[in-house]
């Protein structure tokens, strides 16, 4: 017998493949326009991109976003190379839904991944509406054993929810459930959005549960609302109209501004390159979070993985050293450094 959530992590795979829109490509992000420095008196060589996310150092702020999971070998195989990879560069990686390991337990192999990668930063994954649909603390334990993981993301998707011909739309009191996890669980709590962006209003609720970490996960790049359409077999275009809602990743890191005394936040959903992630950083991001260009190389191998991932280190320290910025901590929330807003 099959397992619809199993089964949809390969439908999801397969619509990202056939359909090249899903990534929205909105370029948000080029509307903000840095400074230049012809005269940056440092040398790249010694630019030092390195920084420090739930106690572990990192080589560059990279994290590799949520992708997919399940018992399926194109899975593993994804899996496995991302977690190759991350170890071998030394950037964090964050796991797809682990939901599917409740309802299909051979999809646990494909979370199983502390072996490839020992000792750099990696993120479990729970949906946080299913806190409403049956899922308990012994369950985020268990998500976060299989994986070994520093921390564990509830990922908050209303409108891939909404969309989704079989989704789980009941968000009443999810918040309230979620912090009583924080309280119980051994490792830090982080929301995240999937692709629509976390409001300010959102930051406000997650503190007052305790979190403190936040992926913004803004709108402008994979639309998980267009690839729910090609799901749906109904004529329903819903996921047609939804495809690009949501606030735009540098305005969610505006928003949450306000915030940055009390909450460490991440920047993902259209970010495209080292520039971009520079430019995140400035807007507040600790970590910048990439899935759809490392999607294709994961399915080829780790090596192709790490050969993207240190692409976007050389673009993130020539971005620093364009700008005359040694050390992430001259370039994190450097506002000075953006000359133009458009």
């Amino acid at each position: 017998m099959t397992d619809p959530t199993n089964e949809r992590k390969i439908e999801h795979i397969r619509a990202i493949e056939r359909d090249p829109a899903t990534d929205r490509d909105s370029q948000w992000f080029d509307r903000i326009l840095l400074t230049n420095r012809a005269l940056p008196e440092l040398s790249l060589d010694a630019i030092d991109p390195s920084t420090q996310f739930l106690g572990k150092r990192l080589s560059f702020p990279l994290l590799i976003s949520s992708m997919t999971g399940g018992d399926h070998e194109l899975v593993r195989t994804i899996n496995t190379n991302l977690a190759i990879a991350a170890e071998r560069c030394g950037v964090a990686m964050a796991v797809g839904s682990q939901r599917v390991m409740f309802t299909h337990p051979a999809a646990e192999a494909s979370f199983a991944l502390r072996e490839h990668a020992p000792t750099t930063v990696l993120i479990g994954n729970v949906g946080g509406v299913q806190l409403n649909y049956g899922f308990d603390l012994d369950k985020c334990r268990r998500a976060v054993e299989v994986l070994g993981a520093d921390a564990l993301y509830f990922h908050l998707n209303p409108l891939q929810e909404a969309v989704q011909p079989e989704g789980d739309t009941d968000f009443r009191g999810v918040a309230d459930k979620i912090g009583a996890i924080r309280r119980e669980l051994n490792v830090p709590v982080l929301l995240k959005e999937v692709g629509a962006g976390l409001s300010a209003a959102d930051i406000a609720l997650g503190l007052e549960q305790g979190v403190t970490h936040f992926d913004v996960a803004g709108q402008g790049g994979t639309s998980w609302s267009r690839i729910e359409h090609h799901r749906r077999h109904d004529g329903n275009d819903i996921g047609i109209r939804f495809q690009d809602w949501g606030l735009p990743t540098p305005l969610a890191l505006q928003q949450a501004a306000p915030f940055a005394d009390r909450a460490t936040l991440i920047a993902s959903g259209g970010l495209r390159d080292g520039i971009d992630m520079a430019k995140s950083v400035i807007l507040g991001a600790s970590l910048c979070g990439m899935a759809a260009p490392l999607l294709q190389p994961a399915m080829e191998s780790a090596e192709a993985v790490a050969a993207v991932i240190e692409r976007l280190r050389r673009e993130f320290i020539t971005a620093m050293f364009l700008l005359g910025t040694p050390d992430m901590a001259a370039l994190f929330r450097n506002r000075a450094l953006i000359v133009h807003e458009r």
